[in-house]
Order: structure tokens, then C-alpha cells, then sequence
């Protein structure tokens, strides 16, 4: 019998502790699921930002594709308007030529007609 006696007594210690009651398991994991609760909302919130800020990144991004463009195109301008202001110049001298060459065919003329006039 004292060979059972030890073995009972030693089971009835065992199982008499740690039984948790649904009461106490409540209390402890309440303020857990508060500071859960504030952390899901935290996260959200930060994902939120977050999306916003990539928007804006996206918008910035962009931006600098169209400043880019624009640049380009005005480079592109700036040199048509170069030829053509060189083009301008040319024609300028060759009118001016011109007209130099017209002014000395008027004096000839205008020399000849006065000889013609004095036979």
C-alpha cells in the first residue's frame, strides 16, 4: 500500500496546481489585445502615409520625365532657331550684295542714258 500511497499523492499534487481559470486567462490577455488593437491601427495609419508619400514619388518622378522632355525640346528649338537665324543672315548678305549690284548697274545706266542724251 505504501507503494501506491506515493505515487497517488504525488499525482494529487500535480494536478491540483496550474489549472488556469477562464477568468484569469481573460485578465492577462486584455491589455494584450489593447496594445494590439493600438498597433493595427498605428500600422494602417503608417501604410496609408506611406501609399500617399509613393503617390507623390510617382508624381515627382514624373515630373522630372516631362522637365526632361521639355528640355530636350528646347534644345531642339534653340538650334532650329540658330539655322534659321544663320539662314536669315545669309539671305540678308545676298540681298545686300544684291542691292549693292543694283545701285551700280543704276549708276551705269543713269551714266549711259546721260551720254545718249548729249549726242
Amino acid at each position: 500500500m505504501k507503494k501506491f500511497m506515493l505515487p497517488a499523492l504525488v499525482l494529487v499534487v500535480l494536478f491540483s496546481f496550474g489549472c488556469a481559470t477562464q477568468d484569469y486567462v481573460k485578465q492577462q490577455i486584455d491589455p494584450l489585445v489593447d496594445r494590439i488593437s493600438k498597433l493595427e491601427t498605428k500600422v494602417s495609419s503608417l501604410e496609408s502615409r506611406v501609399g500617399a508619400l509613393e503617390g507623390k514619388i510617382a508624381g515627382v518622378d514624373q515630373a522630372k520625365k516631362d522637365a526632361a522632355e521639355a528640355k530636350a525640346l528646347a534644345k531642339e528649338a534653340m538650334k532650329l532657331a540658330k539655322d534659321s537665324a544663320d539662314k536669315a543672315e545669309a539671305a540678308a548678305k545676298r540681298a545686300e550684295a544684291a542691292a549693292d549690284r543694283a545701285e551700280a548697274s543704276f549708276g551705269k545706266a543713269k551714266k549711259a542714258f546721260e551720254l545718249q542724251q548729249k549726242k
